[in-house]
């Protein structure tokens, strides 16, 4: 079993999907439910690799003009170092300051490094390249695109809040991302997530189980949305039942 910051079990976080994972966030009340999560721009390069769950090493990236120094990937031995302060699995992320995209943030050797450092994936709002070779390594990659060449890349300034397709990401932060898209997960509700998304996916299985007998009615469907509704109320009711000492 994985274990993250104040208990969390990564690994059965892990089994969850994002929209499920975002379903559950929303009835703890913590945020809107129209924030937390990045917009349509931010795409899964793999969207068949299994979720990705990790805590956020942030940067930012340019690739438009020469660093000072004139040094390609200025800045990535102590972003290594700035890695390893984060206790548990990392996520990689960068916010690439040039508007559009300029060139790529990572490719194969980047990748290869992260991984071998401990990252569990990457998130970018701008491009990536060498994908049939990051696609080997089983590491997701979360980008708006593609482009085949890394111009002047550098990254500006570590470990600090980015912005990423319309999501605020602050070092630290726990990720949890798919095929569906990329969320954060609050701290104080993080503990209960998996179990939430357990119980979540029960509730829907009252209506999807109904849906799936030979004969339906209206009659019928009702009552099965009466109890996943029922359902969903008894969840709301355990989150935030949890939550109050954490906020208390």
């Amino acid at each position: 079993m994985t274990r993250g910051h104040h208990g969390v079990d990564l690994a059965a976080l892990r089994g969850c999907d994002t929209p499920t994972v975002c379903n559950v966030i929303e009835l703890a009340g913590l945020r809107p439910k129209s924030a937390g999560y990045a917009d349509r721009r931010l795409m899964a390069a793999y969207p068949l690799l299994p979720p990705m769950v990790g805590y956020a090493s942030t940067a930012t990236f340019r690739s438009a003009e020469p660093p000072v120094g004139n040094q390609s990937y200025q800045g990535l031995e102590e972003q290594l170092e700035r890695m390893a302060e984060i206790a548990g699995p990392t996520v990689v992320v960068f916010q690439d300051l040039d508007d559009p995209a300029a060139a790529a943030t990572f490719g194969e050797i980047l990748c290869t490094t992260y991984q071998r450092f401990g990252a569990v994936g990457l998130v970018t709002s701008g491009a990536g390249r060498d994908l049939e070779q990051v696609a080997r390594l089983k590491f997701p990659c979360f980008t708006t695109g593609a482009m085949g060449a890394h111009g002047y890349c550098h990254f500006p300034t570590l470990h600090q809040t980015v912005r990423v397709c319309g999501l605020t990401i602050r070092p630290g932060d726990l990720l949890h991302g798919d095929s569906n898209g990329l969320t954060t997960i609050p701290a104080p509700v993080a503990a209960m997530v998996a179990e939430g998304c357990a119980r979540y996916l029960k509730a829907e299985a009252e209506i999807l189980d109904y849906l799936k007998l030979d004969q339906v009615d209206r009659p019928g469907f009702a009552q099965a949305r009466a109890e996943c509704v029922r359902q969903l109320g008894e969840l709301e009711i355990w989150l935030k039942s949890k939550l109050e000492p954490v906020q208390a």
